[in-house]
């Protein structure tokens, strides 16, 4: 490789070629593809049963909207959908639905990787002129993740306060901590009890990959998941009307919707519509996502600049070659590199992101520059971020999460 910082890379403990991987794994807790560069997304839709996005669809977007897509959608990035062309008719012909995601809160602060699905829906919500739900779900993690309950909660907390950085309209955005509103919210938890007795253990066993060693809580718990896709869990929001939602989100999380999907006609709701995004990978590679439990995979919105540069020197797996004079000669594969992946994500202008791969590609750019380019541009939106949050207040928070009207 063309520089010491990308060397690194190669002598990690996590190195690729002594985590080979016969076949990928997507589940909403663990994600692993099959080699270093990454994940199979067009097995995915096929396996999953979704269908990809078309430029067809975006042009749609477009003329319905205003709009140019998002770059996102332009990328691939946001790649997979079910029955999205059935919102866009929606909104050409001015009937109602809402947004739909949220955040399992297993740590004190989001990562880059957790911002994908709130910049995306962000936006969204923005284009769309749509209402917002934001599921916390704490009881969640913990189930899955050595929390106490207040643990669990404290963190919801933490974490709404980083959501609401991302300059959601409180007007239209309500979020909610299940360990808050599901006890008080009678048509929430009676949406769940429907959701629970139409799907059953073998189903659920199939769908999620529940055994004989998980927990009931584990195993009851995707109807909760499933319920904030029924408008009628929200009275307080939308009264009685069984209004349709759309759903953004990463990939992984798809086994919870296809279930609620499977179980809308019989409860004689709308089915839930979804908008897939792929994985920010972790530093180390593409083979998997980044995550919060592997503190050097993950570049945290609290990272302080000195440290995204660290992070991004030391880790950030490297598509160059052995020499400066076989990366001159050959170029470095964006393939594989995550620096250039990263970039995709977070740099806006599509001509300046096919400059980089140009260089890169051709030899003209090393490794190094290639990452200052990359530490440059996370510096700047993790600050921004970070002045945005530090101004979020107790108030602000109470105001996202107050049972009012919204628009």
């Amino acid at each position: 490789m063309p520089d010491t910082s990308a060397m690194t890379t190669q002598t990690l403990e996590t190195n690729l070629e002594n985590c080979k991987i016969t076949e990928q794994v997507i589940t909403p807790w663990d994600v692993q593809g099959e080699d270093e560069k990454g994940i199979d997304y067009d097995k995915l839709i096929k396996k999953f049963g979704s269908q990809k996005l078309t430029e067809e669809l975006l042009e749609r977007f477009t003329k319905i909207t205003g709009h140019q897509p998002h770059h996102f959608l332009r990328r691939g990035i946001v790649f997979s959908h079910r029955d999205f062309d059935h919102i866009l008719t929606l909104k050409e012909q001015g009937k109602p639905f809402y947004l739909y995601t949220g955040r399992g809160p297993s740590s004190g602060s989001l990562h880059l990787g957790h911002c994908v699905p709130f910049m995306f829906t962000k936006w969204l919500q923005d284009v769309l002129d749509a209402p917002l739900i934001i599921q916390m779900t704490d009881d969640e993690k913990f189930l899955w993740k050595d929390l106490t309950l207040e643990e669990a909660n404290k963190l919801a907390y933490q974490n709404i306060k980083d959501i609401i950085a991302f300059g959601f309209d409180p007007e239209k955005t309500f979020i909610f901590s299940d360990l808050d509103y599901i006890p008080s919210c009678k048509e929430f938890y009676w949406n769940m009890i429907r959701i629970q007795k139409c799907v059953n253990f073998n189903q659920a066993q199939k769908i999620f990959g529940f055994d004989e060693t998980s927990y009931i809580g584990k195993v009851s718990f995707p109807a909760i998941q499933a319920a904030p896709s029924f408008s009628t869990s929200f009275p307080h929001l939308f009264g009685n009307r069984k209004i349709p939602c759309l759903i953004p989100c990463a990939i992984d999380q798809d086994p919870y919707f296809r279930m609620t999907r499977d179980v809308a006609p019989r409860l004689n709701l709308p089915k839930p519509c979804l908008l897939h995004s792929t994985f920010l990978p972790a530093l180390q590679g593409a083979q998997t996502k980044m995550s919060s439990s592997e503190v050097n995979s993950a570049v945290e919105v609290c990272d302080t600049a000195n440290q995204i540069k660290k992070k991004i020197n030391k880790y950030a797996f490297s598509g160059g070659k052995v020499s400066v004079e076989e990366h001159r000669e050959f170029g470095g594969d964006t393939s594989v590199d995550v620096s250039y992946k990263y970039l995709t994500f977070f740099e806006e202008d599509d001509a300046k992101l096919a400059k980089v791969k140009e260089d890169y590609e051709s030899g003209a750019m090393l490794t190094g520059e290639l990452k200052k380019i990359l530490i440059e541009k996370l510096q700047g939106i993790i600050k921004g971020f970070q002045e945005r949050r530090a101004a979020v207040t107790d108030e602000n928070v109470q105001q996202f999460m107050s049972r009012s009207p919204k628009s």
